[in-house]
């Protein structure tokens, strides 16, 4: 047998006196795909890090020797002079982000350029051609035009792709792909696999692909090693892991589904929504091209003649593509639009939102909103408790800072996070917590104030299947005590399938299918949810 492109022998990874990868060996074999899987914290990332030495401050132990063109070297040994030699240009990266990877003031096709100016020393005309090129291999439409865009006017699905094109300028040996579709919606997610499958038979590159979603493993992996705690629990060919996984922690991987535990009794006749809107529109003003631009700008419409009802204690699903207007259908709702923009009808127990922020301020109390991003969406600057409180200070104002602490200490217990569990619970920063707990912290602020609805926007989409499990339950735990009654927006078929009670389909700013969540998911009856539904 031909020597593997990768053999990883005993590495292990410290940062002080903690351990946080334990003796891992692996091998993959050139153009083999390998899954490494496990929770947030396992050392799946640290360990892709560690084999590119892009770790500071990291003591390495063990051996990591790629063989390439006959000659083999440990990665782990070389300098670094040898090892930036390597970088990009044998071994390349997708980061699991690509808004923070990306240069916010350079735009992709000078990023890609620069890779290609200095691993391959094209001349700029030479590197912004290959650079357009490499765009358009991803399949990114207009790549010319995208060339001189910057990573904040391209979509999620575009920035990853442009990350691809980056990572794939040198043509690699070994991809190491972090989460590269986390943050995408079913369809991209399926794009993104052909595309990265495409390139790795037409390169005979191996990929060594990061991640948590095990459908993704599934449908991609030649073979999955699992890790727990930063050690390597079980490898084996996929299909074999996945048909009879040996470990109890394979097992409850396996077995972390998102369960359905709703309550689905009907709602009475009658009963008035606590969300209701007909025929709404949002547009998004565009500049138009040559003088016309100087007095009149143009429309983009977002969204169109959308129309739904959510009452209480229910849970309305809201699925689509990205850009399918499902973040512009939260915000309306939540009364983040200006007022032209927004026109139809939509209203909160009755009332519309007037855009004046004192008499808005009693339906702010009313719907709340938890991101999708709990370590954006919580302030670095602020502890726990000023984090969960500061709701109570506009809505609460007669209540003192005992009182505050008071009711931040008891919302903190009801999602499941206590000063037992975490000594100094309200002076910490949300830095000091995990994913899935800081996504907790943000449902108690949301929580704090009683409101009647949360704008749940994409809740688990950020985190492993065991944590997701667990918030997911706990959403419906409070649903059933409170009463609330959630929008749900998402790119998760089963998220959707275990939470909601109603579903919308959005495509292009319009809803192409809705109903009872049964009837849409088991019997889709348009073309486009049923394409989603099959790639999910």
């Amino acid at each position: 047998m031909s020597a593997p492109l990768l053999d990883v022998q005993g590495l292990s990874v410290a940062f002080g006196r903690k351990t946080v990868v334990d003796r891992v060996s692996f091998q993959i074999a050139p153009g083999e795909k390998l899954a490494l899987v496990g929770e947030s914290g396992s050392g799946k990332t640290v360990t892709a890090l560690a084999l590119l030495r892009l770790l500071e401050g990291a003591r390495l132990s063990g051996q990591a020797l790629f063989t390439a063109d006959g000659k083999t070297q440990d990665l782990l040994a070389l300098p670094e002079r040898a090892m930036r030699g390597l970088r990009g240009d044998e071994i390349a990266m997708i980061f699991q982000e690509p808004m923070t990877a990306l240069n916010p003031l350079m735009s992709v096709g000078e990023q890609i350029a620069e890779v290609l100016r200095l691993k391959r020393a094209l001349t700029p005309a030479q590197s912004a051609q290959a650079a357009i090129e490499l765009l358009a291999s991803t399949g990114i439409p207009e790549p010319a035009r995208r060339a001189g865009s910057y990573p904040h006017q391209l979509s999620g699905g575009q920035r990853q792709r442009a990350m691809i094109a980056m990572a794939l300028a040198c043509e690699p040996k070994l991809l190491l792909a972090d989460e590269p579709t986390t943050a995408l919606d079913v369809s991209l997610r399926g794009q993104i696999l052909d595309l990265l499958e495409d390139l790795r038979r037409q390169h005979g590159m191996a990929v060594l692909m990061i991640t948590h979603d095990l459908n993704l493993v599934r449908r991609f992996a030649d073979r999955v090693a699992v890790m727990q705690h930063g050690q390597l629990v079980e490898q084996g060919a996929t299909e074999q892991v996945f048909a009879d996984p040996r470990q109890p922690y394979t097992q409850k991987l396996m077995a972390s589904r998102p369960e359905r535990d709703v309550v689905d009794t009907p709602v009475p006749p009658g009963t008035p929504p606590v969300i209701a809107a007909q025929a709404l529109r949002v547009t998004y003003p565009t500049p138009l091209p040559g003088v016309r631009g100087w007095f009149k700008k143009g429309e983009f419409v977002a969204l169109e003649d959308a129309s739904f009802a959510l009452p209480p204690g229910r849970t309305l699903g809201v699925i689509g593509e990205s850009g399918s207007g499902k973040s512009t259908l939260a915000q309306a709702a939540l009364g983040l639009l200006a007022a032209r923009q927004v026109s139809g009808d939509l209203a909160v127990h009755g009332r519309g939102w007037t855009h004046r922020p004192a008499a808005d301020q009693p339906l702010r109390r009313v719907v709340q909103v938890v991101f999708q991003d709990p370590f954006s969406s919580l302030s670095p600057r602020m502890t726990v408790e000023e984090i969960v409180g500061e709701g109570l200070r506009v809505h609460a104002p007669e209540l003192d800072a005992d009182a505050r602490a008071v009711r931040v200490t008891e919302q903190l217990a009801e999602v499941g996070l206590d000063e037992a569990r975490f000594p100094q619970l309200l002076s910490r920063y949300p830095h000091e917590f995990s994913g899935g707990q800081r996504q907790r912290i943000a449902l108690a602020r949301a929580l704090i104030v009683q409101p009647e609805v949360l704008v749940l926007d994409e809740p688990t989409s950020a985190l492993d299947v065991t944590i997701q499990k667990q918030v997911l339950a706990l959403l419906q735990r409070l649903q059933r005590d409170r009463g609330l009654s959630y929008l749900l927006i998402t790119h998760d078929v089963a998220v959707v399938n275990a939470m909601a009670h109603e579903v919308i389909v959005l495509k292009d700013g319009r809803v192409v299918e809705s109903g009872a969540v049964a009837s849409v998911l088991r019997a889709p009856q348009h073309p486009y949810t049923q394409r989603l539904l099959a790639a999910a």
